[in-house]
Order: structure tokens, then C-alpha cells, then sequence
């Protein structure tokens, strides 16, 4: 009899990967990730690890080698059948080969092949990525290095190739994870917090402008590490002069300097309160084919949080693109309860259907078009550059003006050159086409940054040790969030877009890459629907997919007693989504069975609480405000807009017994929020 000692996965088999390392350097806003896989093998054949696993979704991976014994091999990027072929031939042949790739089907999931590691042989596999931080709603910058597979949700009916991956409980996973951060800034680093445990900050020097952390042992594999890093002064202009890579071609996005500027303005409650009536939004929607499933259902969302968001009295547009383009309306029109009903109904009916991605004739338009009375849209040789942000709101202007040497500084290294060709490769897989293909693995293959059509291929040509009979193939098991619906790549559950708004305000420009200056009013056409142009990124930061899936799967509400029509925007899973549509123009809601329904109550138990003398429009919106700041707190850099729109339509309203209305809104929604929190 047969006796397997030790954990092994669900197939009996040894587990070959033993720790995990993962070294960070924040610079500011921008980190560099150093990545140890430890391999090895106890059994008495030789064997081929899999090991699939998450990485940032905008992350440039642009480093991978392997360490056996003291020999390194660094690894080449290579188109990716060429890759594979190689691969092939090396293990053929006897000579150990290592393979890492980004899957066909999801940017974020990476797929590593340890080939013909023999009995009692280890290696080190090392790979490198740079990554921009996320802007938090406190100012906080977010850092993620993701260590969960979340599961993937496949429509009915679509193709897609299944993840082939072991999973295990998280609390046993067979190998082990040590992390540590170094940050540094110009600026004091306040604090550093994570939902994971850390040990005690450290700083390493009296100005507190660098410091080190570290993950507390026994991480559970239960959770991504995050960290959210604050810094002194975090709304100052920062920037980065970064030299070209020696003996590269000039003229390509790795061989000339390039420069990136972080701007993130902050405005004073005061000023921000005191928005009214003005100002001119133009959104502009990519509708061509690649944008066709999730990506439209998502960028039709954001848009109705977007319109939920604009105060009344100001004028607002909507341009379709793809091949073509065309606005709802012939101009830009004001904004009131009438137009956005249209506006609405509009934005329902959009799909994909528009073809190509041309973006440059929708722009000329609309800065052609001159601008509306009283409503503002937004619109030397030297060894210093000079940067001056000047932005207007509500006829306030703020003045920014940074100072910097143009002479890039020797240790710069390559990481903003880096983040720039990812763009460049993200934006180009948005095209189809023979040529489009060749560019990217053109700029990938040049950079030294992984793409969907590229591998990174590493052979120790060295070792030609033959290898007797198939080797055996072994699969490292993964850790699953503990509710599997459908483990499909293809069709990544979508996000929300509104974390692009606070993206737009902080602007990080990658040189050739991104370049757009800022007016106060320019909600749009910055907000380009898809998430990569002008410096506007899509990103799952406060929602992830496995929320999105619960979302998606939770049970209908509890149904309402009176029979009324349920508006085709009110068919969307998310709860949010469901009262932000039934807000008004004005920011009020109204006391009526939709709401009820989207609060999850009947008519009679939301219209019972209600304080006797309060009107009923108070009262909804009231219980409105009450849901948002009690359950979905998480999300509120989506409905901030809108709901300051609703406390100014309170504030308006003179309503007396407020503080009843409150604690009666508690008492039926089950929640504790305070009354200065709704900002009353």
C-alpha cells in the first residue's frame, strides 16, 4: 500500500513551489515589485511545475529570470508561438526551460512553466513588474499585489477556455509568503495602514521620508495585500525625469527620455460647496466593437452615475464614437429633469455596434464648438522645466507651478519608460489586425514588457542531462475565494469606471504616452468611457470581481406589494445602481414602490417610520443618504457627487425634524449614521 506523507494536492501529487518572496519600492506614486517563486523537487523524476497565478491588471512586467544553483539565466521577450516553440524544443532536447506569459483571455492572470526540474534540484524564479498606485478618496495612495484567484463569470452560453488550476483551502496552501515594502517620497510618509497584519512602520531616516513595513508571519492566503501609503502635502504636483536606456534607438519609447508629472488637485469645501448651476460636461462613449459585452454594460453605468452627478442648471452633451461619431444632441443642452429622462433612455439603448476606434474626429468637434456664456468647459531651451497646473472652479482660481531639473538623474532607472510602453501595448491590443499585432510585439519585445502576444522565454543551455520517459507535470495549487460560480478567463465581470474620475484629477502623464491639460469643468472628454485615454484608467479598486459576481447572483429583492412597472435601468443587479437611478434632477428622491423595492422594503414599511410632519420626498431622500452611508461606504467615491447634490436639495427645503428623520431612517434601515456625516 501506497502511503502519501505530507499536503499534497487533490491528485495526490507533491507540491514543487515552496515560498514565495515579493520585495516593494514605492517611489511617490509609481512601485517596483520584485517577485521570488522558490521551486523544488523531492520526488525521484524529473517534472514540470504550473503555476498560475494574479498579478496587477496595469502592470508592466518587464523582468524574468531563473536562478539554478549559481547559475542565472535572464530571460528574452519573444513573440509567443515562437516562445512556446522553444520551450518545446529546450525540454526535448534536455535543457531546462522556463516560460511566464499573460493569458489570451485576461491581462491580470500570468501562467509560469517550470520545465525539467530534476530530483533534488531547486530553482529561484525572479520576475519584476512597475505598477502606478491608485488614488484613495482620503488621498491615501492603494498598492495591491493580489495573492487570490478570484473566480471568473461566464455568461451562459459563451466560449472560454477554463482556468487549470488546483485549488485548495486557504488555510492550506502549501507554500509560504514573506512580503516587505520599502517606500520613499520627497514628502513625509504619514502612516502606512493595510487590512492585513503589519508589523510596525520603521522609518529609516529623521526627515521620515523613507520607511520599510512588513507583513506579519502567517499570512493565510484569505486576502490580497493591500497597503494604502499617506504622505504630507499629498495634493502637490510631483515629477519624474527619466533617461533613455543606453545604445537604444533613438526615437522609440525606450530610447528617449521621458517625463511623468502627477498632478492631484485639491479643492476647499467651501469652493466645492458653492457649485451650483454652471459649467458645460461633455462625456464622449466608446462604442466600437471592442467595446461589445461587459466593457459597454460597464461604461453605460458609469455614464448614469455620471448624469446622476450634475447639478442642476448646467449644460451637458453625449458623444457616441466608433468609425463615426454623433452627440444625443445637436448641442450641448441644459440640464434639468426633462433631458436627463432623454438622456437616460439614450444611454440605455447604446450598445457596440459603431465599429472602428477613432477618437480624434470627436475631439475636434466638440473643442471646435464654442463655448456657452457663464457655463465654463474644459478647456523654452534650459537645464529646469517648469510645469503650471492653473485650474477654475466656481470663478476660484488655484495656481500650481512646479520646478524640476530636465537632466534626468543617474539611478532614475527605466520605470516610467516602462509604464509608458504598457500603455502604448494596452491601447494597440484594443485594434485588430496583422500590423497592429507586429507593433505590439515590436514595442513589447523592445521594452522588455510583457503583452498578450508575447512570452518570456529563459533555456539553461548548460544542462543537457537526458531525460528517460515523459516528465510529470505538476500543477500548484491555487487559492479560490470560497464561492466558485464559473472559473472562465474570458468574460471578466465588470467594474466600475468612476475611480477613472479621481484618476482624471490626479492625471499621471507618461510623456508620448499621456498628455492633456485640466480646467475646472472637464469632466468630459476626459471621461472616455473605456478607461485608456487622456489618462483615464479603468481599475477594480473599491469593487472587486468577486464582489461583482456576488452582485450578480445574489437573490432579487424582496418584492413590493404594489404592482408597478419596473424601468429597464431598475433590471441592473447592483443594488447601487438601483436608487442611484431613481434620483431626480433636482437630487431628491421620491417616496414611491420603486423605491421601496430598491431599499429592499414594501411601501407600507418604508411609508410607516415616516415622522408625521415631513414631507414625503424628505423622507426618501433622507432614507436615501441613510443607505448610501451605511452600506455602501466602500463605493462612495462613485455617489460623493450626487448625494452632495441631494443635502443641498435638503438644505433648500428648510425641513424641520431632521434629526428625526434620521434616527427614524436608522431604526428601519437597520444602520447608525450620524447626522453630521450625511453632511446636514
Amino acid at each position: 500500500m501506497v502511503v502519501s506523507c505530507g499536503l499534497l494536492t487533490a491528485n495526490k501529487e507533491r507540491v514543487p513551489l515552496k515560498g514565495i518572496e515579493v520585495e516593494v519600492e514605492v517611489k511617490d506614486h509609481v512601485a517596483v515589485v520584485v517577485y521570488t517563486q522558490h521551486y523544488e523537487n523531492k520526488e525521484d523524476k524529473a517534472i514540470e511545475a504550473v503555476f498560475v497565478f494574479p498579478l496587477p491588471g496595469d502592470a508592466a512586467v518587464c523582468h524574468f529570470s531563473a536562478k539554478i544553483g549559481q547559475t542565472e539565466i535572464v530571460a528574452e521577450v519573444k513573440e509567443k508561438q515562437e516562445a512556446r516553440e522553444e520551450y518545446d524544443d529546450a525540454l526535448s532536447s534536455g535543457q531546462q526551460a522556463f516560460l511566464l506569459e499573460e493569458s489570451d483571455q485576461s491581462p491580470d492572470i500570468f501562467s509560469l512553466n517550470v520545465g525539467s526540474l530534476p530530483p533534488g534540484e531547486s530553482a529561484s524564479i525572479r520576475l519584476e513588474y512597475v505598477t502606478e498606485l491608485a488614488v484613495e478618496a482620503d488621498s491615501g495612495l492603494r498598492f495591491c499585489l493580489p495573492v487570490v484567484l478570484n473566480p471568473r463569470y461566464q455568461p451562459q452560453g459563451s466560449e472560454g477556455h477554463g482556468v487549470k488550476v488546483t485549488a485548495v483551502p486557504a488555510s492550506l496552501v502549501p507554500y509560504s509568503l514573506s512580503f516587505s515594502a520599502r517606500v520613499s517620497s520627497p514628502r513625509e510618509v504619514l502612516k502606512v495602514d493595510s487590512k492585513c497584519s503589519l508589523e510596525p512602520l520603521q522609518y529609516l531616516n529623521k526627515e521620515k521620508t523613507q520607511a520599510v513595513v512588513k507583513l506579519a508571519a502567517g499570512h493565510k492566503f484569505d486576502r490580497d495585500i493591500e497597503l494604502f501609503i499617506y504622505y504630507k502635502n499629498a495634493h502637490q504636483p510631483a515629477a519624474v525625469v527619466e533617461a533613455g536606456k543606453a545604445f537604444a534607438t533613438p526615437g522609440t519609447i525606450i530610447g528617449d527620455p521621458v517625463m511623468m508629472l502627477s498632478v492631484y488637485p485639491e479643492f476647499s469645501q467651501e469652493v466645492m460647496s458653492s457649485i451650483t448651476t454652471s459649467g458645460e460636461f461633455v462625456f464622449l462613449l466608446d462604442r466600437s466593437g471592442s467595446m461589445d459585452g461587459a466593457r459597454i454594460s460597464s461604461a453605460r453605468d458609469t455614464l448614469l452615475l455620471l448624469l446622476k452627478s450634475l447639478p442642476v442648471g448646467c449644460y451637458f452633451n453625449i458623444y457616441s464614437f466608433g468609425s463615426s461619431f454623433e452627440p444625443i444632441f445637436q448641442n450641448s443642452i441644459e440640464y434639468n429633469e426633462t433631458t436627463l429622462e432623454k438622456a437616460q433612455k439614450k444611454v440605455e439603448e447604446m450598445r457596440a455596434d459603431m465599429g472602428g476606434t477613432e477618437i480624434l474626429k470627436p475631439l475636434n468637434h466638440i473643442y471646435s464648438q464654442p463655448c456657452i456664456p457663464g457655463q465654463p468647459r474644459q478647456s523654452a531651451e534650459g537645464t529646469d522645466g517648469h510645469v503650471t497646473v492653473t485650474y477654475t472652479l466656481a470663478g476660484h482660481s488655484f495656481h500650481d507651478k512646479l520646478s524640476f531639473p530636465l537632466q534626468p538623474t543617474e539611478d532614475t532607472g527605466l520605470t516610467v519608460h516602462r509604464l509608458g510602453a504598457r500603455t502604448l501595448i494596452r491601447c494597440l491590443e484594443t485594434e485588430k489586425g496583422e500590423e497592429v499585432k507586429k507593433k505590439v510585439v515590436e514595442v513589447s519585445v523592445q521594452s522588455g514588457v510583457s503583452s498578450s502576444f508575447t512570452s518570456f522565454i529563459a533555456v539553461n543551455k548548460t544542462s543537457r542531462e537526458a531525460i528517460h520517459g515523459p516528465l510529470l507535470q505538476r500543477r500548484i495549487p491555487g487559492v479560490w475565494s470560497r464561492s466558485c460560480y464559473s472559473l472562465s478567463q474570458q468574460a471578466v465581470v465588470p467594474m466600475m469606471l468612476s475611480h477613472s474620475m479621481a484618476k482624471a484629477s490626479r492625471m499621471q502623464s507618461h510623456g508620448m504616452a499621456r498628455a492633456c491639460s485640466m480646467q475646472s469643468h472637464a469632466m468630459a472628454p476626459a471621461a472616455m468611457l473605456q478607461g485608456n485615454t487622456l489618462g483615464v484608467k479603468a481599475k477594480p479598486e473599491s469593487l472587486s470581481v468577486m464582489d461583482k459576481v456576488k452582485h450578480l447572483f445574489r437573490p432579487e429583492s424582496k418584492c413590493s406589494d404594489d404592482p408597478v412597472p419596473t424601468p429597464a435601468i431598475l433590471k441592473h443587479p447592483d443594488s447601487l445602481l438601483q436608487l442611484v437611478s431613481l434620483q431626480k434632477a433636482s437630487g431628491c428622491w421620491e417616496l414611491n414602490p420603486a423605491l421601496a423595492a430598491a431599499l429592499n422594503k414594501t411601501s407600507k414599511e418604508l411609508e410607516q417610520p415616516k415622522p408625521p410632519k415631513v414631507n414625503g420626498n424628505v423622507w426618501a431622500t433622507v432614507l436615501a443618504l441613510v443607505w448610501l452611508h451605511a452600506f455602501k461606504l466602500d463605493a462612495q467615491i462613485e455617489w460623493k457627487l450626487l448625494a452632495q447634490k441631494a443635502v443641498s436639495w435638503l438644505t433648500a427645503q428648510n425641513a424641520p425634524s431632521m434629526t428625526e428623520c434620521i434616527m427614524a431612517g436608522n431604526t428601519l434601515l437597520g444602520s447608525n449614521v450620524q447626522k453630521d456625516a450625511l453632511g446636514l
